[in-house]
């Protein structure tokens, strides 16, 4: 999507609304709902369902539209695809391991999976890359927890954009920001087949149980079709809901508003994580360099034009605005939009899931309208061109 024109998705809403003032108090539902009734105008959107967090609390929840071609109404607890919101969830599991001593950010993952290369599974080609192409390449010993959930492996996205299907390095592990989901795969494959652990219930356990998100799961279940939510693509046309039958940490969770907003608020209040680890995940750990986050291999601008206040987190992107220290993290497929903002100024955060990846082009404005004036990066994140499967 062209910056201009998402430029002037902002631009209108916010001109019929009004930001709010940074560090204004929540807007009264009124409001709220105002605006995501001119989104969905502006944009053609048919479902969206928001969620805000106000000083660590669920202060207000709200599903709007429809969920699929019938036009079932979209509700609170209707099953949404979460995309690559799941790679935050996992990154907070990941550092609740590292709490309990089972994994070190920067110990190499060689050390736990010395025969990487020959682990290749045809059986488990659907669930994770093949790592083959790494047998020339002896970078990949580098690569640690921390590269990979700071998105600096050197990997493609996925392995199987390579020409031959098999994952590569292209440049230096640590050495920049590009975004791959393949980075977070890999650490699933070092705790499910170096560490012998079961990832799906780690996060169940340790997530998604003691949060109460009830109907969250990072694989399909059967009670999830009674209130499901299928999606609109970029030209009108309706997607099915994909039901997930592998735990894939890059992206394979359902989940609902209500149950993604009990895990913003525990994540803006620093729940489920000791002190040190909740400050690493959103401490800001590697400048990032490109324009735009894709395609994710883009050249890195100079020095002197890369933005100051962008860097990656541990399973976020982290930037500093008008009201101070931030974070967030999209998620998207060919109709899917998510976005989940924190502000650290008043244990802030608004998200909203939609099943129809036209809203993207408005979120900016809503999230202005919700908190005032943030500073995210959405021309960063909405640029002028996006990967179809981060």
């Amino acid at each position: 999507m062209p910056v201009r024109t998402f430029a002037f998705a902002i631009g209108s809403l916010c001109l019929f609304l009004g930001a709010a003032p940074a560090g204004a108090e929540v807007p009264p539902r009124p409001r709220i709902d105002a605006a995501v009734a001119q989104l969905m105008r502006d944009t053609g959107a048919r479902g969206i369902a928001v969620a805000v967090i106000d000083d660590g609390r669920v202060a207000y929840v709200q599903a709007y539209g429809e969920r699929n071609a019938a036009g079932d109404p979209l509700t609170p607890d209707t099953v949404m695809y979460g995309a690559s919101l799941t790679k935050t969830v996992f990154a907070w599991s990941l550092l609740q391991l590292v709490d309990q001593g089972v994994v070190d950010l920067d110990r190499p993952v060689a050390e736990v999976l010395p025969d990487l290369p020959s682990m290749y599974d045809e059986n488990l080609a659907n669930r994770y890359s093949d790592w083959r192409g790494l047998a020339e390449d002896p970078r990949w010993r580098a690569i640690t927890p921390r590269i990979a959930l700071t998105h600096s492996t050197g990997f493609l996205n996925f392995g199987w954009l390579e020409p031959d299907r098999k994952i590569r390095i292209h440049f230096d592990p640590g050495a920049r920001y590009a975004y791959s989901g393949d980075g977070l795969m890999l650490l699933q494959f070092m705790l499910e087949k170096g560490l012998g652990r079961d990832v799906g219930r780690d996060i169940q356990t340790g997530v998604f149980d003691p949060l109460g998100m009830t109907n969250t799961s990072l694989m399909w279940r059967p009670d999830f079709a009674a209130n499901l939510a299928d999606g609109w693509q970029a030209d009108g046309a309706i997607e099915a809901h994909d039901e997930c039958s592998k735990v894939r940490v890059a992206g394979s969770m359902d989940t609902t508003i209500h149950d993604i907003a009990l895990f913003a608020a525990a994540l803006i209040r620093g729940d489920g994580l000791s002190p040190a680890s909740r400050a690493e995940m959103v401490r800001p750990q590697l400048a990032i360099t490109t324009a735009t986050q894709f395609p994710s291999l883009q050249p890195e601008l100079p020095p002197e034009q890369r933005r100051e206040d962008l860097e990656a987190g541990l399973g976020v992107v982290t930037f500093k605005g008008p009201q101070g220290p931030g974070f967030f993290k999209g998620g998207h497929n060919d109709s899917t939009g998510n976005t989940l903002v924190c502000l650290d100024r008043g244990r802030r955060c608004v998200v909203i899931l939609s099943n129809d990846v036209r809203s993207e082009k408005g979120f900016g404005a809503l999230v202005s309208v919700v908190l005032g004036e943030t500073g995210v990066p959405y021309d960063w994140e909405y640029g002028f061109t996006r990967d179809p499967t981060n």
